[in-house]
Formats: C-alpha cells, sequence, structure tokens
C-alpha cells in the first residue's frame, strides 16, 4: 500500500451532505436565477418579470379549486394507434416516451372539486405531454368532463395549452374539433357555464374549436393565442405583423378575449363568475 493510500484510508469519512437536486429555476424570458421555492411558492410565476410559466394538470387544479382539494376523474381508453403512423419513430413509441415523462395518460385531465364554494368540473390540457396536441384521447377527455358538468349540472372550466392537433391521427384529430363543439353546445343547451382559461400557448386546431366557444375567456398574461403561426401569416399575407400580435394582451385589446388576468387571481375571478353564471335553482314552492 503505498503512502498516499495509507494517508487517503486514514482520512474519517464525511457523509455528503443531502440537497434538493434543483435547487435554482431559470426564467425562460428574463433568464434571472430563482430559488424554486420561491418560483412555487409564486404560483411558477416568475418574480422578477411576471412571466407565467407553463404547469401541468395538478398544479393548475391544486392552484384552482378551493383549498386545493379535487378529485381526479377516470380517463378514457381510446384506441392508441389507428392509422398505425410513424415517421422517425413509433407512434405508440413517442405515447410511452411522453407518459414516462409527464406521468400522464395523455393531454387532457378532468378533475371536479369546488371553487369559491360552488362545485365545478375543472378540464386542463398539459403542453409538456406531445406539445398538448389533440387527438382522440384529448377529444374523448373533453367530453367526459363536459358530462360530469351535465350530470352535476355545474360549470365547465376548461384550460387550454396546445400546438394544435395530434397529426399522428390524421383526419381523426381534425374530428374531435367538432366532436368537442357539440359537447360545449349541450352545455349552453342546458344552461351550464362554460369557461376558458387561455394559457400558453393556445394555438391550431384547439383554439379553432372548443377554445374560442367559451361564455367567457380569460388569458393569463403574455400567453401566445392564435391559429396559424406569425411567420406564416406574415409569408402569405407579405406584410409585417404589428408587434405582440397573437398575445394575450393584444387580444383583449381588439375584443378576442374578455380579460387579461393574473394567475394569482385567477381562482377568485373564476369564484365571481361561476357565482354570477352558475344556474340557479328554483325556490320550494
Amino acid at each position: 500500500m503505498s503512502w498516499l493510500d495509507r494517508v487517503r484510508n486514514s482520512i474519517p469519512f464525511i457523509a455528503k451532505r443531502e440537497t434538493a437536486e434543483n435547487l435554482w429555476h431559470k426564467c425562460g424570458k428574463c433568464g434571472s436565477m430563482v430559488f424554486v421555492k420561491e418560483w412555487e411558492d409564486n404560483l411558477n410565476v416568475c418574480p422578477r418579470c411576471d412571466h407565467h410559466d407553463r404547469i401541468g394538470p395538478r398544479r393548475r387544479f391544486a392552484q384552482l379549486f378551493d383549498s386545493g382539494r379535487y378529485q381526479l376523474m377516470a380517463e378514457p381508453i381510446v384506441a392508441e394507434d389507428p392509422l398505425r403512423f410513424r415517421d422517425t419513430k413509433r407512434y405508440t413509441d413517442r405515447l410511452k416516451a411522453a407518459r414516462a415523462a409527464t406521468r400522464e395518460r395523455d393531454a387532457f385531465q378532468n378533475a371536479r372539486g369546488c371553487i369559491g364554494g360552488r362545485e365545478a368540473v375543472v378540464g386542463v390540457q398539459s403542453f409538456a405531454f406531445m406539445g398538448g396536441s389533440m387527438g382522440a384521447a384529448v377529444g374523448a377527455a373533453f367530453v367526459v368532463g363536459a358530462r360530469e358538468a351535465l350530470q352535476h349540472r355545474c360549470p365547465y372550466v376548461v384550460v387550454t395549452a396546445a400546438g394544435g392537433a395530434r397529426m399522428q391521427e390524421g383526419i381523426l384529430s381534425l374530428m374531435q374539433m367538432a366532436r368537442t363543439a357539440v359537447a360545449v353546445s349541450q352545455l349552453k343547451d342546458a344552461g351550464l357555464p362554460f369557461l376558458v382559461i387561455l394559457s400558453d400557448p393556445t394555438t391550431g386546431g384547439v383554439t379553432a374549436s372548443y377554445a374560442m366557444l367559451g361564455d367567457v375567456h380569460l388569458a393569463e398574461p403574455g400567453a401566445l393565442i392564435g391559429f396559424a403561426g406569425q411567420r406564416v401569416i406574415e409569408q402569405t399575407i407579405r406584410e409585417k405583423l404589428p408587434e405582440g400580435f397573437q398575445r394575450a394582451e393584444y387580444l383583449l385589446e381588439h375584443g378576442m378575449v374578455d380579460a387579461v388576468v393574473h394567475r394569482k387571481d385567477l381562482a377568485g375571478t373564476l369564484a365571481q363568475l361561476i357565482a354570477y353564471l352558475s344556474p340557479r335553482e328554483r325556490e320550494a314552492a
């Protein structure tokens, strides 16, 4: 044994101090480094520049429902690869990778609970799952949420976040636009509120269907909302689009959304809208 080994072995072992795996969060807009706890306590909004980060269904449910209490609804089972689609990877492999990364079955999830003391069903789209793309599973989940609201005669609140229809399902994904529109019309026929929160980004076929069919449309600050991308539009019309085009504030100015609401105020705003729009049961004679 060399002298170096003897010295090294004689040094008492000191356990490595455990620390959080990720102590810092880098803001996607201003680049500031923020303590993860501070960022999470601020509802995943940058305390420096007020940038609203994208969040998943469970965090969204916890932020919107009273006391963060809710009941998750079962996700519908649909045919997973009806077209046997393959590009650089098989569609089934992409689904497996997305499920492993997000621990979600697909890009849309429903939960039931109370907002402002009133029962409500909330559906949340997850951009982390294949860009929140709308396929048969998303359409089926939306219909399940609408039916749950119809059954319990309560509002249906949907938080959108999507890059559009899911290309791996072809025409079947486009059919979800009509399918979800029918579900919305059933809610309206029953006199039940359908409220939409547009988060970043909401684009493509989702914008062209249920995202713009709400009784009230709220948007988070700075959210990208539109159908086609800005570059595609500019190349088509051969004109330069104005600054901030397709952002929530621009859409509010031009009447496309009803209000731009900070994330910390969303639950309170929803509670007011639900109290005002929910059907009043007839008083007992």
